[in-house]
C-alpha cells in the first residue's frame, strides 16, 4: 500500500478532437518534494491539473490513472478529492472579509467558534498579516492577496497541492518571497505539490524533479 502524501500519475494522458495533447505521463510526487511541469503553451499543463481536481471539461478524453495517498481518483467528486489548487489570481470572495474567506477554508465545522477564529489567526500570523481579520481584501496588495489565497488553500487540509502558475503576476522581488512561502508551508504540511509553469526560476527554485511535456 502507498505510504500517505503521494500523488501518482499513471501513463495519464488527454486528447482533444482525438488528438493527444501529450505523451502518456508516469510521476510520482511523493510529499517532501516539488515537482515542476513544464512545456510549452497549449500542450496540457493547466488541463493535466484540472483532471487531476476532477474539473476537466468533458470535451477532453483521459487515459491512464490519478491516485492520492493509494487511492484511484477515477469517479471521484471534485469535492471529495482533496486537491487544492492556485491560479495566477488570488479569487479571494469579495463579499467576504479576510477572516471569512480564511474561514471558508477550514473543513466543515466540527470545532467550536472559538477553534475556528484561533485557527485563522495562527494562520494570519503565519502569513504575516496579523489584525488583518476583518480587513476588505480589496484593501490588500497584490503579494497579501496571494498570501490569503494559499492559507485558505491550506486550512482546507489537502491531499495535494496544485500550483498553476500562481507566481507569474508578481515582480521578481515578490515572486521570489511567495514562491519560497508556498514552498515552505507545503513540505511543513507534508504536502505533495506539483507546479505548473512557464518560468525556468520557478523550477529551480522548487528543487524537485522537472518534467518536459512536449506537444503531442
Amino acid at each position: 500500500m502507498d505510504k500517505l502524501g503521494t500523488l501518482k500519475l499513471i501513463n495519464v494522458g488527454l486528447t482533444l478532437a482525438g488528438a493527444p495533447l501529450f505523451a502518456p505521463l508516469t510521476i510520482d510526487v511523493s510529499a517532501d518534494t516539488v515537482t515542476t511541469i513544464m512545456g510549452p503553451s497549449g500542450c496540457g499543463k493547466s488541463s493535466l491539473l484540472a483532471h487531476i481536481c476532477g474539473t476537466l471539461p468533458p470535451i477532453f478524453a483521459t487515459s491512464g490513472r490519478v491516485e492520492l495517498n493509494g487511492v484511484d481518483l477515477a469517479g471521484v467528486a471534485p469535492e471529495r478529492r482533496r486537491t487544492g489548487i492556485l491560479f495566477q489570481d488570488a479569487l479571494l470572495f469579495p463579499h467576504m472579509s479576510v477572516g471569512e474567506n480564511l474561514a471558508f477554508g477550514l473543513p466543515a465545522a466540527r470545532d467550536g467558534r472559538k477553534a475556528r477564529h484561533a485557527r485563522v489567526e495562527t494562520a494570519l500570523a503565519e502569513a504575516g498579516l496579523d489584525g488583518m481579520a476583518n480587513r476588505d481584501p480589496a484593501t490588500l496588495s497584490g503579494g497579501q492577496q496571494a498570501r490569503v489565497a494559499v492559507m485558505r488553500t491550506l486550512l482546507s487540509n489537502p491531499a495535494a497541492l496544485l500550483l498553476d502558475e500562481p507566481f507569474s503576476k508578481l515582480d521578481a522581488e515578490l515572486r521570489a518571497r511567495f514562491r519560497r512561502f508556498v514552498f515552505d508551508h507545503a513540505k511543513a504540511r507534508g504536502v505533495p505539490t506539483l507546479l505548473v509553469t512557464h518560468d525556468p526560476n520557478d523550477a529551480e527554485a522548487a528543487g524537485g524533479p522537472i518534467i518536459e511535456l512536449t506537444l503531442g
